[in-house]
């Protein structure tokens, strides 16, 4: 069965009367996307004074820059059964804790072996992020609101690079590469503080007040999952779930996604650097260009714009497949950067290719709630980021070695053209319809 909207008469001003703690929540998850990618963004902009301090190639800061990946590839099929079993609440305190245990190992570093176990402990912290926000995004609200609730997520790792990188920038510049890591040592800190006093499931809200029936009973009339609802948790439902082809279709096509997302994440301010000879704070200036275009760009359209075409229409498959192809397409100007004769020119095929991955992210991340089994969100979802992240490891040491055998970043933006390809192919032919897998035959 299609899984489509049940509350398409629902209008915005019924919803407002009948409570938005829902939208608190949100809230609350965004922030800590904000937090954690500020966690990974520090090193792209420390890199150039880390280079000079350590005496590294970009080959071998590729390989720092991409250790993050290592472990918090590697563990994504866990931790999503273990969220599924225990929950998004303890599983997030745990890693928020982690998040400023590696965040301060990298201030202290003094070498590239401290630095890189600081990575990977900070890989380990932030593995349960994004499918924990999906699950809870899953729980927390109704089918076709899940487009705003996804870009609010999603867009606060984009503002985290709107904000972050000329803070970043500034702290670097002014004091130390060590004092960013040191910055966002206590920003998790904060956060984990909130975490701990703020967020609940739907049912423990409603318990205690913070959510009202009314509110209750429209998130679950919409298709808000049921928290009490638990998977296997085990290897035979990830088995399972790698068994069916939709699984391969979201997680090499968000795999693209991720590829080209990191290429930018990890390298942009290097890159307006060697190209153009921005010194380090003025290309966090440029480098927030993108970003910001990218976060307006998902919120109007994939957040917005896109739940009410779903609820209007009803059709979940038509309307995430004409959103997702149509992104990646505009997603692909990024590689019109490798051409560029200006730091102008290439700030507008960024920009646009920005947007692009903006606007693609929410529409293939809201799929996974669609699709999974029920109780199989976070299972699902910790299958997707593993596959994704493992193809997302190679992004940052491609982009190094390209750029230390030729001399630019041409061909590494073209590599990443050809990525995005593959990925629309595997949105498209691939995942096939949008419509919720069946159980496992013992669940059933």
């Amino acid at each position: 069965m299609t899984a489509g909207p049940e509350t398409s008469s629902e209008t915005p001003a019924r919803a407002s009367r009948i409570g938005r703690a829902r939208w608190g929540i949100a809230g609350v998850i965004g922030v800590g996307m904000f937090v954690n990618y500020i966690d990974r963004v520090n090193l792209s902009v420390a890199t150039p004074e880390i280079m000079r301090d350590f005496h590294v190639s970009a080959g071998q800061m590729g390989i720092i820059s991409s250790a993050f990946l290592w472990t918090y590839a590697v563990l994504q099929m866990p931790i999503g059964s273990i969220i599924d079993r225990i929950g998004v609440r303890w599983v997030n305190r745990a890693a928020a804790a982690l998040w400023a245990v590696g965040s301060f190992l990298s201030a202290a570093a003094g070498g590239l072996g401290l630095l890189l176990i600081s990575r990977l402990i900070l890989g380990i912290g932030e593995v349960p992020t994004v499918p924990a926000g999906w699950k809870a995004i899953g729980q927390w609200f109704p089918q076709h609101e899940r487009g705003r609730a996804t870009s609010i997520f999603d867009g606060c790792a984009k503002i985290s690079n709107v904000v972050g990188i000329p803070v970043m920038a500034f702290l670097v510049t002014t004091f130390s590469w060590h004092a960013a890591f040191i910055f966002t040592g206590i920003l998790s800190l904060l956060y984990l503080l909130v975490w701990w006093l703020l967020y609940l499931t739907p049912r423990q809200s409603l318990a205690k007040g913070r959510l009202g029936q009314a509110e209750f009973d429209y998130m679950r009339s919409g298709g808000a999952q049921d928290e009490r609802v638990t998977g296997a948790g085990s290897l035979r439902g990830i088995g399972y779930l790698l068994r069916r082809r939709k699984t391969w279709g979201i997680a090499f096509g968000y795999a693209a996604y991720t590829y080209a997302y990191y290429v930018l994440l990890t390298w942009l301010p290097g890159y307006l650097g060697k190209q153009f000879g921005v010194n380090l704070l003025s290309g966090g200036v440029y480098t927030m260009i993108p970003w910001l275009i990218a976060v307006i760009a998902q919120f109007v359209f994939a957040g917005v714009v896109m739940d009410r075409w779903i609820k209007r229409t009803g059709n979940e498959t038509k309307v995430r497949r004409i959103v997702l192809v149509t992104s990646m397409l505009v997603s692909l100007t990024v590689a019109g950067a490798a051409y560029a004769g200006s730091i102008v020119v290439a700030l507008v095929f960024l920009s646009i290719g920005a947007a692009g991955l903006a606007v693609s992210n929410p529409a293939g991340a809201t799929i996974i709630a669609l699709v999974a089994p029920e109780g199989y969100t976070g299972s699902l979802g910790g299958i997707v980021n593993f596959i994704a992240n493992l193809i997302g490891i190679a992004a940052p040491i491609v982009t190094g070695l390209v750029v230390d055998a030729t001399g630019s970043f041409a061909g590494a933006f073209l590599v990443t053209g050809l990525v995005l390809i593959a990925g629309i192919l595997c949105y498209t032919v691939v995942l096939g319809k949008v419509e919720r897998m069946p159980a496992p035959a013992a669940d059933q």
